[in-house]
């Protein structure tokens, strides 16, 4: 749904299209993501038009940089112990 609201505003219906989903199951959807404040409703007249929340969005972003950055450094850290934890990586052969 986040893919598809980065393309433009969007209402209930078109989100619930390509999932194969009821109104109802998109419009519970909907409200958790306006509960973590990535989107926002408009109601024009009986329909309910969504748009992303661009600083919602980058806040996101930059929480999921960190916690990128974070797992790299730890699978980094793995690597090397288990490198030198090897008996038969390159290096630590026995004579």
């Amino acid at each position: 749904m986040l893919a598809t609201l980065a393309q433009g505003e969007r209402n209930i219906g078109e989100l619930a299209a390509p999932h194969a989903m009821s109104f109802n199951a998109a419009s519970k959807h909907v409200r958790v993501l306006e509960q973590a404040g990535l989107v926002r409703r408009r109601i024009e007249g009986r329909s309910h038009v969504l748009r992303l929340e661009p600083q919602a969005m980058a806040a996101a972003e930059r929480w999921l940089d960190q916690q990128r950055s974070a797992w790299e450094q730890n699978f980094d850290r793995l690597a090397d112990y288990l490198a030198e934890t090897d008996p038969d990586a390159p290096g630590n052969e026995s004579p």
